[in-house]
């Protein structure tokens, strides 16, 4: 894609850059953390957010099926102004989310972390702003106008 004044594609969308998405993702963590933290507490009568089954059962679906919902917001990202769309500017698909989500997370993992911060100088350094689960689910994050 060809960049034309900081715009993109066939759409002329603006991509999110480096800081409105950790902004989104803090936000994003917080509200699921406190949301997770009540419902441990209603359920285990404890606040344990993440290592027990239910909650990140009920997390990772978040992350997978609030996109295909809510056509590629999280609430994070709604609240910044930015969405996760396909290549072709297509909404999300949950075929789409689980490769994002899933398949993005699990070379996170394989490589401690490293791979994390390479997709951070990615997007704040390439025109195209695409993180490596940008590219391995054939997404974008966009800024939605307004």
């Amino acid at each position: 894609m060809e960049r034309d004044n900081g715009k993109w594609g066939m759409g002329m969308e603006e991509r999110a850059g480096f800081g409105d998405r950790l902004l989104a993702a803090i936000l994003d963590f917080l509200i699921r953390g406190a949301v997770l933290t009540l419902i441990a507490w209603i359920v285990y009568g404890e606040f344990t957010v993440y290592g027990t089954n239910l909650t990140d059962i009920l997390d990772l679906a978040y992350l997978i099926f609030v996109p295909v919902v809510w056509h590629g917001y999280v609430i994070g990202k709604r609240l910044v102004g930015i969405r996760i769309v396909k290549e072709s500017g297509e909404n999300v698909t949950i075929g789409t989310m689980l490769l994002r989500v899933l398949a993005g997370g699990l070379i996170y993992a394989l490589t401690l972390g490293i791979a994390a911060l390479v997709s951070a100088f990615m997007v704040g350094l390439r025109e195209d702003r695409r993180a490596i689960h940008d590219f391995i689910a054939g997404t974008y994050v966009k800024k939605e106008a307004g």
